[in-house]
């Protein structure tokens, strides 16, 4: 029976196109617009380690001024300075733990005919590649001891080993970056968490690094860090003044795997601003936070409102598409009256009447939908188009969103229809017959 359904649709659509091509236009507008929000906001709040989230920890101290908090004193600062990175660096109380920085650098090609290439790098130790399941094409991370001995090693990724080796194994290999010659033990596939959760501090949505060597390098002056970066009082001339200072620019993430280890590491944080406080530091209240991947997105706002409040009006804009075509199918099935009444007479039940409206409801949602997801399409490339390489990785349509769409756009058409369908159904055949 349902292919013959299909069959009565198909004839009254063709029968009636200019109509039902009003409808399929109404919901592909809603859809598609709907979609466009939809599936940015989706990317946005996309877990992006969802194997692991739950065991990576962002570590937040609040070592800023007493006299005027951080956040308004809603939350502590968002990054940590280097001597408490540092410190919690050494004490190794966790399982693993990563201090980075962002950075940048000259690579000098050995290829004499090739331009200097200035790449975004990162300053991290050894087990930041472990904790965020960076993939290696060749070799791998450096070991805690080229940290502690500040070798000059480094890990690079796909595209520029391309541009550099044309795409061989490069590992053990020397590149030279401002100066200083650089061992290759690493070449890292192509990796681009949405959203780069491991430093959110310029940017949710930037691009991951194209090159990653050890943080101990920082202080030495062997890279050149970069960033964000707060002070809250001077913090004098020179490097060693700036390590010493107050200023925040480190994200310090550390593995925990239970929630025993966790609160053993909530209690060391604890011990350790109280000794720092000893020594003239953290003069406002207690205040260290351990948060998880998703609750340390949702506590940086990665999600904005703005974005929120245009997927919720392009809701309403889809509400009122439906409504248009709720009406245009009343139109439609009434027309049918008539044709209702005669069937009815010949022994047709509501119910049988019921599923075929229905069913052809069901068709043109199914062709909205198929324009929804074109104009939704459409509508991506113009926000990447508007925004640029900000908003690359959230432009597009994965398979969840392709079939939230189709269902969406069924669901919604099936509802709008179910009024009309009733409707038409409830005709008295005896009025139709006599008025025929």
């Amino acid at each position: 029976m349902f292919s013959y359904y299909l069959r009565l649709a198909a004839i009254s659509i063709r029968r009636h196109w200019g109509l039902s091509l009003i409808m399929v236009t109404a919901i592909g507008l809603g859809i598609g617009t709907a979609m466009t929000t939809v599936t940015v906001n989706y990317m946005m709040s996309a877990n992006p380690i969802p194997e692991k989230s739950e065991q990576l920890f962002y570590v937040q101290l609040d070592s800023w001024d007493a006299n005027d908090p951080f956040d308004e004193g809603q939350n502590p600062p968002d990054q940590m300075t280097y001597t408490d990175a540092t410190n919690l660096f050494k004490a190794q109380k966790a399982f693993r733990q990563s201090i980075s920085s962002q950075a940048f650098a000259v690579i000098e090609p050995q290829d004499p005919e090739q331009l200097p290439i200035t790449v975004s790098a990162r300053a991290n130790s050894a087990d930041f590649f472990a904790m965020f399941n960076v993939p290696f094409i060749y070799g791998g991370a450096w070991t805690a001891q080229a940290d502690a001995n500040k070798e000059l090693v480094a890990v690079i990724n796909k595209e520029t080993n391309d541009s550099l080796f044309g795409g061989k194994d490069s590992v053990g290999e020397l590149i030279r970056i401002d100066g200083n010659l650089f061992k290759i033990v690493g070449v890292i596939d192509t990796w681009q968490p949405t959203p780069r959760y491991y430093d959110i501090s310029t940017g949710p949505f930037g691009d991951s690094e194209d090159l990653f060597v050890p943080f101990s390098l920082v202080a030495g002056e062997k890279i050149t860090r970069s960033g964000n970066t707060n002070c809250w009082k001077p913090s004098g001339d020179g490097m060693a003044a700036f390590l010493r200072s107050e200023c925040i620019w480190i994200q310090f993430w550390v593995e925990l795997k239970s929630e025993e280890e966790q609160q053993d590491y909530l209690s060391f944080l604890n011990a350790y601003v109280e000794q720092q406080k000893q020594l003239g530091r953290f003069e406002r209240p207690l205040d260290n936070r351990l948060s998880n991947v998703m609750q340390w997105l949702e506590n940086q706002e990665v999600v904005a409102d703005d974005a929120r409040m245009m997927m919720a009006m392009s809701f309403m804009f889809l509400i009122v598409c439906l409504l248009n075509t709720v009406g245009l199918l009343l139109a439609k099935f009434l027309g049918k009256a008539p044709e209702i009444g005669l069937r009815q007479a010949l022994g047709a039940s509501k119910a049988t009447l019921f599923y075929q409206y229905l069913v052809e409801s069901a068709c043109i949602g199914l062709g909205g939908g198929i324009l929804g997801l074109i104009l939704a399409w459409l509508g991506l490339q113009s926000v990447a188009a508007l925004y640029g390489s900000y908003m690359k990785d959230l432009t597009s349509l994965d398979a969840t969103m392709v079939l939230l769409a189709m269902a969406l756009a069924l669901a919604s058409t099936v509802i709008a229809g179910l009024y009309p369908t009733w409707r038409a159904c409830n005709v008295q055949p005896s009025q139709q017959l006599k008025s025929q």
